[in-house]
């Protein structure tokens, strides 16, 4: 009888990513996998520590299986990436029932793992070198590229692809524990890249997303002269049966004229930036250690917007961070009333142990100073986003259709054999958009017409 799987992802889209190419692994494997873990028994947790809500996320799960493993001793849990490599030891200690703890980069020997649990091996931790533990080249081998086949079926479309361009970060922001728990930066060829990629042509795909904590940071230096991310746009750009591409996420120090300017030329590449700012004041900035002030970020803004005609761009950014004054987040204000940005994601400062800014400053602003904060800039950004969104009220816009939407996903599966359903899809800018029409166009590109629009949706008609 085959083992049934069950896994669960904490975090961004780079362990999405990982989620899948693990689960398509193991189903290839004879596994089975199933969406409950109460029938499962293998139960893995994909799991982030860019911030302590994450964690203790995971910490609550784990917690509620210790009844039970008790009454199934054979169930395997396991806790896999970044927060696997960053607490370890940790991990068993507050919850001894785990199996199995592999860090990011260490996913390609899970199932080689899972079966020695299986056969009475367990616990085991499999985690890459700390950053200070050895030379780059040591750890840069300790954290193995994970790229395996890919499997259709185990995508949330199989119309749309993410693909891992770069691993790792060097940037070393002093609040993120990502090039610790990621690793060092190393891209992949661009021959590999392209040859994915048109794997995933083939069977259907259509838009596929690169990857990276730094995506605009990408470079292979194998080749002559060496590929950097317009390089790589313009080689995918040409890959026959793809729709659409974009790039997540950016550094705004890396953003110069030739990357926009790929954008505004390569016609499969959509008009859209996801380009975190976190802060709007300089003195916090030099604090994050993101290499620019709030005036170098206005500009890289301004060239965008002056070279890409209808470029969406979104951000991120982190209030109460150690040391901000409301003199400081007035200056973010500022920022995000003058950029309006389609959307932001808005987080409240999170110590992580291990950081620069944990080491160094006090997280000195009050909780309640940090949710009022996060409300207030939340406001102004849903204003922003909705009063852009009622601009579209009328027009006819192109969408690729995703498939059912989360109301009609919570009605269940035997809601779909109803027509019409609650459909989602994008625009080229990145707008939902939602509609009522048949499944079956899913995966299909077609207009549609806005009648109404929300800060965070347009709802439409079939054009």
């Amino acid at each position: 009888m085959p083992r049934r799987l069950y896994i669960e992802t904490v975090g961004c889209q780079m362990n999405v990513l990982d989620s899948e190419l693990v689960a398509a692994g193991l189903l290839e494997r004879g596994y089975e996998l199933v969406d409950d873990r109460r029938r499962a028994d293998t139960i893995l947790f994909n799991t982030c520590s860019v911030r302590q809500h994450a964690e203790d996320k995971i910490y609550s799960a784990l917690g509620r299986l210790k009844h039970l493993k008790g009454q199934r001793p054979g169930t395997i849990i396991g806790v896999l990436g970044c927060m696997a490599q960053k607490e370890r030891h940790a991990i068993l200690r507050r919850a001894p029932h785990v199996d199995l703890i592999v860090g990011p980069g260490q996913l390609g020997r899970l199932p080689a793992l899972l079966d020695e649990v299986a056969a009475g091996g367990g616990p085991r931790i499999e985690v890459s070198l700390d950053r200070t533990a050895g030379d780059r080249p040591a750890v840069m081998a300790s954290f193995e590229p994970y790229d395996p086949g890919r499997t259709a079926r185990m995508r949330p479309t199989p119309d749309q692809a993410m693909v891992r361009i770069i691993l790792g970060c060097d940037r070393f922001c002093s609040y993120c524990v990502v090039p610790g728990v990621r690793g060092p930066e190393q891209s992949r060829p661009a021959v590999n890249i392209e040859a994915e990629v048109r794997r995933l042509a083939g069977e259907g795909c259509v838009e596929v997303t690169l990857l990276g904590q730094a995506v605009n940071r990408y470079c292979d230096a194998t080749t002559r002269p060496e590929t950097r991310l317009p390089g790589l746009l313009a080689k995918l750009n040409q890959i026959e049966g793809i729709r659409r591409l974009k790039f997540v996420t950016n550094h705004p120090r890396y953003m110069g004229r030739e990357l926009i300017g790929a954008v505004r030329d390569l016609e499969k590449v959509s008009p859209y930036f996801h380009v975190p700012a976190q802060s709007g004041s300089d003195a916090v900035l030099e604090r994050m250690n993101r290499g620019y002030t709030s005036a170098e970020y206005r500009e890289m803004l301004a060239m965008i917007r002056e070279t890409v005609r209808g470029a969406s761009v979104t951000s991120d950014f982190i209030v109460g961070f150690c040391g901000e004054t409301e003199e400081d987040f007035r200056r973010t204000v500022e920022l995000v009333r003058e950029s309006r940005f389609k959307n932001s994601f808005i987080f409240k400062y999170s110590p992580r142990p291990g950081t620069k800014a944990a080491e160094l400053y006090a997280d000195d602003v009050p909780y309640p100073v940090k949710q009022r904060r996060n409300n207030e800039l939340l406001a102004i950004q849903n204003a922003i986003s909705l009063a852009d969104n009622r601009g579209f009220v009328g027009r006819e816009v192109e969408i690729l259709v995703e498939g059912p939407s989360k109301v009609e996903q919570k009605r269940g599966p035997a809601a779909y054999e109803q027509a019409p359903v609650q459909l989602v899809g994008r625009t080229v800018c990145d707008r939902i958009v939602v509609f009522d029409g048949p499944r079956e166009l899913t995966g299909r590109i077609l207009p549609v017409r806005i009648e109404r629009a929300e800060a965070t949706t347009l709802f439409a008609r079939l054009a």
